[in-house]
C-alpha cells in the first residue's frame, strides 16, 4: 500500500514561523488550531493545539484524553512546525490511520481526518495566530535544550531572572524545576546572597511552620533554643519552595502574609520581623484544579503565580535527548567518548522511550549504559532483577562465555522486537521497517534469520 502524499517529502503549509530581529530574543508565530473528535465515544470533544503540541490517548499522561477503549494510552503526538502540523504515531497498538494508510509520521493540514481505534478526529484551523517569545540561546545556566519548547522556557526564565517578582515553576517530577530555580537565582541581582531550598513535601507536618518561619526557645516541646526559619536565613536572597502543593492549608494564610507583607512571625513570638527575599515556588500538581476543589487557596495561588513557567516533559522534547545524553555522559564519565555510547541504535531507543521519569530517568539510564553498554534496551527498560536477567526479562546464560551469552540475548531481543513491531503495523513489512528505521531489505533478512514468516 502506498504511503500518503503528505509525507515528509510533501509538507503541508507551515504552522509556525520565526519572526523578529531583536538582538536577544525572537518570537515564533503559531497558527491557531484545534483537534476535534467527529466520530466515536468522545464525539464533540475539542482541544486547542499549543506550541509544544498535543499527545492524544486514553492514559493520564495524554494531554487530549479520550475514552475510546481501542486507543492506546499515548496514541499519537500532533505538533505545529514550520512544515505543517507534524503527526507521529507513538507505537500505538492499533495504529494511526490517514486515508486508510497506517502512518509512522506525516505532515498534515487543515481538515485532515485522523482515525484511531473507533474514533475519527479532524484538524481544524480556527483563524489567527499566537505569538510566543523564544530565546536565541540553547541553554540557560546548566539547563540545555535546542527544541522550540525549551527555547520558549529559556526566554521566560531569562526575563524572570531580571525581575524580582514571585515565580511559579510547574512541571512533572524530574523535569528540572529545582535546576530552573537555581539558575534564575544565579542570574539575578540576588546571586551573591543565599538561596535557601525548602522541600515542602519532605518535612514533618508539625515542623513545617518552624522550618519556614522559625521559633523561640520553649515555644513547643523540644524547642530548646531559638531558631531562624528559611525566610530569615535567605535574607537578601531567594527562598525556593519545592512542591508547594504539599503545604498544609493551615499554613497557607501565613505564607500569603509573607508574600504580601514581607514579614515573618516566629512561633512563640508576638511581633513580626521584616524579610527581604525573592520567592520561587515549584509544583508537579495542577494547582488551578486544587483551587477549584478548595485544596489550595485561590489568593495564595495568584500571589505565587505572578510569573509562571511550565517545564515540558522529556517526551515532548525528543529533539533534546541526544544533547542531554551527551552532557550527562560528560558529567558522569569525563573520560568516556559519548559517540561510543550513543550509537544510532541507542539514540533511536532513547527517542522512542516514553520517559515517565523525565530527565532524572534519562540520567539513570545513561549511568546504566556506562556500566552495560552492550545491553542498551535493558538499560532503558531494566527488568525487576537486573543482576540476573537481560533484555525482555530472560535469564542471563551465565554458563556461557561472554560473547556467546551476548549473542543469545541479542537474538532473543531481535525476535521479540520484530514480532512486536509487526503486530503494531498489522503485519505490513514496509511500515514495520519504516517504524524500526532500518532498510526494508535488512528487515526481511532479520525475519528470515529468526524464521518469522509474513
Amino acid at each position: 500500500m502506498s504511503t500518503p502524499e503528505y509525507k515528509k517529502n510533501h509538507p503541508a503549509d507551515p504552522a509556525t514561523e520565526l519572526i523578529g530581529d531583536h538582538q536577544d530574543e525572537m518570537k515564533i508565530k503559531v497558527k491557531r488550531a484545534q483537534l476535534k473528535v467527529i466520530k466515536g465515544p468522545d464525539k464533540g470533544l475539542t482541544q486547542t493545539i499549543p506550541l509544544h503540541g498535543l499527545i492524544v490517548g486514553k492514559g493520564p499522561s495524554a494531554s487530549f484524553v479520550l475514552t475510546d477503549p481501542a486507543v492506546s494510552s499515548e496514541h499519537f503526538r500532533l505538533t505545529p512546525t514550520d512544515q505543517g502540523f507534524h503527526i507521529q504515531d507513538l507505537r500505538s497498538s492499533n495504529g494511526t490511520w490517514l486515508q486508510k494508510n497506517c502512518l509512522v509520521d506525516a505532515y498534515i493540514g487543515n481538515k485532515t481526518k485522523i482515525e484511531i481505534g473507533y474514533s475519527t478526529l479532524r484538524l481544524e484551523l480556527i483563524g489567527g495566530h499566537e505569538e510566543y517569545p523564544l530565546s536565541r540561546n540553547s541553554g540557560f545556566g546548566e539547563m540545555i535544550g535546542q527544541s522550540v519548547a525549551m527555547r520558549q522556557v529559556f526566554a521566560m526564565l531569562e526575563r524572570a531572572a531580571m525581575s524580582d517578582s514571585t515565580l511559579l515553576v510547574e512541571g512533572e517530577s524530574g523535569t528540572g524545576k529545582e535546576l530552573a530555580a537555581e539558575n534564575v537565582h544565579a542570574f539575578s541581582e540576588r546571586k551573591d546572597q543565599p538561596l535557601v531550598i525548602v522541600d515542602c513535601g519532605s518535612i514533618q507536618p508539625n515542623l513545617v511552620e518552624s522550618h519556614l518561619f522559625g521559633h523561640l526557645k520553649g515555644s513547643f516541646t523540644g524547642a530548646t533554643s531559638n531558631h531562624i526559619g528559611a525566610f530569615e536565613a535567605a535574607q537578601g536572597g531567594t527562598v525556593f519552595l519545592d512542591e508547594i502543593g504539599e503545604l498544609d492549608t493551615s499554613l497557607q494564610p501565613k505564607l500569603l502574609r509573607v508574600l504580601e507583607k514581607r514579614q515573618v512571625q516566629r512561633l512563640g513570638e508576638t511581633s513580626y520581623r521584616p524579610v527581604d527575599v525573592r520567592v520561587i515556588a515549584a509544583t508537579n500538581r495542577d494547582l488551578e484544579s486544587e483551587v477549584e476543589t478548595g485544596q489550595f487557596r485561590q489568593d495564595l495561588f495568584y500571589r505565587l503565580s505572578v510569573l509562571r513557567v511550565h517545564l515540558p516533559p522529556l517526551r515532548d522534547r525528543a529533539d533534546d535527548i541526544s544533547n542531554l545524553a551527551n552532557a550527562i555522559i560528560q558529567q558522569l564519565s569525563p573520560d568516556s567518548d559519548p559517540h561510543e555510547i550513543l550509537s544510532d541504535e541507542v539514540v533511536g531507543l532513547l527517542r522512542g522511550h516514553n520517559w515517565p521519569g523525565n530527565v532524572r530517568e534519562l540520567r539513570n539510564v545513561i549511568e546504566r549504559l556506562l556500566v552495560f553498554p552492550e545491553w542498551p534496551a535493558q538499560a532503558i527498560k531494566p527488568s525487576k532483577n537486573q543482576k540476573n536477567t537481560a533484555s525482555g526479562g530472560q535469564a542471563i546464560p551465565l554458563n556461557l562465555p561472554f560473547h556467546d551469552a551476548r549473542a543469545l540475548v541479542v537474538d532473543q531481543f531481535e525476535k521479540e522486537y520484530l514480532l512486536a513491531i509487526l503486530e503494531a503495523c498489522k503485519g505490513i513489512v514496509a511500515h514495520a521497517a519504516k517504524r524500526a528505521n532500518i532498510p526494508r531489505q535488512t528487515f526481511h533478512r532479520l525475519l528470515k534469520k529468526h524464521g518469522i514468516t509474513k
